[in-house]
């Protein structure tokens, strides 16, 4: 029986994989910029495992997305940059340095203040990277609803945010009214920003409740791919598609969807 694979192992493939004379083609040609999509692609895999409670195939997924930090690891090593030895000292140096009340003598009294030195570790951080603004390392890469809430959440942290949930729904509201203006004007360039502002103010509402606004609407489209899904079974056992249908039919069996999915 073989030894069992160990981080040593994955370290050992991934150089043999880069190997100018004996590597594969497809590896050996890789970018640090061309692997950056892959990885998007694995952590997104990692997410819908969890969401499917596929524990069998999130195991796989997150051997995977190891796979994509070694590739880095590897990428960095072959250009005098990092290796993976430095990437671990220097996250676990991070998380030592950022907990004080587990790793050091330090104690919080409550959760704000814990969140509170949180925020000041990571400043101090930024500053040693010669940021100047608290939005400098908010990263343009992010998905927009996740790229939003992180920025609304950094001016939060210094003191530029709503005081009170009910404020960013009066705000939600004036943009909503400011979409209709622009809608009735047939501005569209103007009707496109400020139905901009509404989704960034709708994003600042989930936030203020603590809720995560890119999980907030994936939940609401899985809704609405059920409902939806379901509508289209309903019509099809009328012996119809839903293309062959008019829009009060539609309506009338949508709204028997939502009242089916309640009353079940």
């Amino acid at each position: 029986m073989s030894a069992p694979y160990t981080l040593d192992s994955l370290l050992a493939i991934m150089q043999k994989l880069r190997d100018p004379e004996m590597g594969c083609p497809w590896d050996r040609k890789q970018t640090f910029d061309s692997v950056v999509p892959c990885s998007i692609e694995e952590v997104y895999e990692v997410a819908e495992a969890i969401r499917l409670r596929d524990y069998a195939d999130l195991r796989l997924e997150l051997g995977d997305l190891l796979f994509q930090v070694v590739f880095y690891a590897q990428l960095g090593k072959e250009q005098q940059l990092f290796d993976f030895s430095s990437i671990i000292e220097g996250i676990c140096e991070k998380l030592i340095r950022r907990h004080p009340h587990v790793f050091g003598e330090q104690s919080f009294h409550s959760e704000a203040a814990l969140t509170a030195n949180w925020e000041a570790e990571k400043a101090k951080e930024r500053q040693l990277k010669a940021a100047v603004s608290v939005l400098d390392d908010v990263p343009l890469s992010l998905p927009a609803l996740s790229r939003a809430q992180k920025l609304q959440k950094r001016c939060a942290n210094v003191g530029f945010d709503w005081e009170h949930a009910e404020q960013v729904i009066e705000k939600v509201a004036e943009e909503l009214e400011e979409v209709k203006v622009e809608q009735q004007l047939g501005r569209r360039d103007a009707l496109a920003e400020e139905i901009g502002d509404l989704m960034f103010s709708c994003v600042n509402l989930a936030r203020k409740h603590k809720f995560d606004s890119e999980s907030l609407l994936r939940q609401a489209n899985e809704k609405f791919e059920r409902r939806f899904r379901a509508l289209e079974q309903g019509i099809k056992q009328q012996g119809k598609s839903v293309a062959e249908c008019d829009s009060e039919t539609l309506e009338a069996a949508w709204k028997q969807v939502k009242l089916t999915e309640k009353q079940g």
